[in-house]
């Protein structure tokens, strides 16, 4: 534990802006629908802070190599925090599409910084238990922030304030709890091409999550106020879709190491095209039922991104976990670009459920597919399997992290 404490700060930094974050889409959905903003505009802002992500993904190692780990987290720490007020300050759909643009190349940023520093700091030996942490503060962060929202209310200034006091205090652990100045990372080698090759299955499933869960995270609150829900229950419907993913991920991917992961995708995917179809016709606008519904969706659908990763792995050859996962990661970016547009006009022209018949759509398509490459080829032995790892979309640094013990990053992944 000693090993791990320096690290503290950073952890608390990473929960302060995961939390942030995480508030930060929920209320946009729900202030942008109080201000009268249509769906597809709502799902155009969830496509502008995907695309802002995927951009600073790629830029923010040569930030950090120009300027260090604390300037550039200051820098986009300031760029978040002010771009934040702005959305109070400046209600207008364009304006609240270059702020999401914006956060969420800052997020990457700031993400990307954080990682790299644990990644620094954490010896193999204590690499499992801070990544637990770090999946702890996630979903704990992410869910309780959820519950600011009824708190302060939706439609004044000061949950904006609350956001930006948090954005500006995740600076304070930064700057104050590691003297340190860790080399920054070198560039991870997107060579999109081999993981193409390496797993077409895990690429497309990851692209189809991206699409999906994008949409699941920055509609679902227009799902629930569309409904009829309260504000209470609509961060309580977005908040036990996350934790349904959290809870089951683990039992997942114990069966998926034992099994084809190919079956358990087809199997998840199933579940989880059956319960976007359930909440879609049989959940109605009782609360009780879409929880229970949504619990069962995020339970199949959040870890699909993960099992898809993995069975990517499966297929590479020794030390190109970091190689393989960092691509993955941006396919699923560009999936998330095109996924709330998408969903969102399905949700304007045909009604709310669509948000879930759209994310059924995707995943026939997704099964159709894993069947097909099921017959062409051959699954992989279980004795030339990996282990499962549960993987976290916040940047490319994070498949260091989660590198397993012992293997360092090979010379094929740096350019």
């Amino acid at each position: 534990m000693s090993s791990i404490r320096p690290l503290i700060p950073l952890l608390i930094a990473a929960g302060i802006l995961l939390g942030g974050n995480g508030l930060q889409g929920t209320l946009i959905a729900l202030r942008g629908a109080q201000e009268g903003f249509s769906a597809s505009t709502i799902g155009l802002m969830g496509t502008a802070y995907f695309g802002g992500f995927l951009i600073g993904c790629l830029a923010i190692s040569r930030i950090m190599k120009a300027v260090g780990h604390v300037r550039a987290f200051a820098a986009l720490a300031a760029i978040a925090s002010a771009g934040t007020l702005l959305l109070v300050l400046l209600i207008d759909p364009v304006m609240w599409s270059a702020v999401r643009f914006a956060s969420g190349f800052c997020f990457a940023g700031l993400f990307t910084v954080i990682e790299s520093w644990l990644n620094s700091g954490v010896s193999n030996r204590d690499r499992a238990q801070v990544l637990a942490l770090y999946r702890i503060v996630d979903i704990g962060a992410v869910t309780g922030c959820q519950f600011l929202i009824p708190v302060f209310g939706a439609g004044g200034f000061s949950i904006f304030a609350v956001m930006s006091i948090m954005i500006t205090l995740s600076l304070v652990p930064v700057s104050l709890g590691d003297r340190s100045n860790p080399t920054p990372p070198d560039d991870v080698r997107l060579d999109l091409g081999r993981v193409w090759r390496i797993s077409p299955v895990g690429v497309i499933g990851c692209v189809a999550i991206g699409i999906t869960n994008s949409a699941f995270r920055t509609l679902s609150p227009v799902y629930a106020e569309a409904i009829g829900m309260s504000v209470t229950d609509v961060v309580t419907f977005v908040s036990v879709g996350i934790i349904g993913g959290a809870v089951i991920q683990y039992p997942l991917g114990y069966v998926s190491d034992r099994w084809d992961r190919r079956t358990v995708l087809l199997i998840t995917t199933g579940c989880a095209l059956g319960a976007a179809l359930a909440l879609a016709f049989f959940a109605g606008t009782a609360p009780i039922a879409n929880f229970v519904l949504v619990f069962i969706f995020g339970s199949f659908a959040m870890p699909l991104f993960s099992l898809s990763a993995a069975h990517a792995n499966d297929r590479a050859e020794k030390g190109e976990f970091v190689l393989v996962n960092a691509a993955l990661m941006l396919f699923y970016s560009l999936g998330a670009i095109g996924g709330p547009f998408a969903a969102s006009t399905a949700m304007e022209w045909l009604g709310p459920r669509f948000l879930f018949v759209f994310a059924a759509t995707v995943y026939a398509v997704f099964i159709a597919i894993i069947l097909y490459r099921m017959v062409a080829r051959e699954g992989v032995p279980a004795h030339e399997r990996g282990r499962f790892t549960a993987l976290l979309r916040t940047s490319t640094i994070f498949a260091r992290l989660a590198r397993k013990p012992g293997e360092e990053d090979s010379k094929r992944e740096r350019t």
